[in-house]
């Protein structure tokens, strides 16, 4: 239990680390210019200040999304711990929704907002690694949970 733990936890650091290593970049780079085309008409890095949550909802509020981000990952840590679910899917699942929440959490923390730059013509907020990851981990959760019960009925 210890190592998994232990495991989740360094490859979420690292998926934090790599949210902050993009945003560094984003900040002193992309900032001046404010947005640059990748692929015309698909894909560009726009420089965005989010003060809120998701899409830009409820601006302004990032003290009580800090604390819900806090309470959040704790709820992972716990479940890990107590081994509340199992399996491979749970903990990239659980890697992936810690270290994205970190990744904004230290934005929200020592920035005041989280910087968000990926803007797709097919989706349109604009959104950033961290974002990304927490989406990926509970689309994979949700899977999980649905096989999970899935499995559960035939027995």
């Amino acid at each position: 239990m210890a190592v998994t733990l232990t495991i989740i936890l360094i490859c979420s650091a690292v998926l934090a680390g790599i949210d902050q290593i993009i945003k560094y970049f984003i900040l002193n780079g992309l900032a001046p210019a404010g947005s640059v085309p990748v692929i015309d008409n698909v894909f560009y890095l726009v420089y965005v200040e989010n003060r809120g949550i998701a899409f830009g909802m409820f601006q302004g509020m990032f003290g009580i999304f800090s604390v819900l981000t806090v309470v959040i990952i704790g709820v992972f840590i716990y479940m890990i711990v107590k081994k509340t679910f199992t399996g491979k899917m749970f903990y990239i699942s659980s890697a992936l929704v810690i270290g994205g929440g970190l990744g904004n959490l230290i934005d929200r923390v020592f920035r005041g907002f989280v910087v968000d730059y990926i803007a797709l013509s097919f989706f349109p907020p604009v959104c950033n690694f961290a974002d990304y990851c927490v989406t990926i981990g509970a689309v994979l959760l949700a899977i999980s949970l649905i096989a999970g019960m899935k499995g559960n009925q035939n027995e």
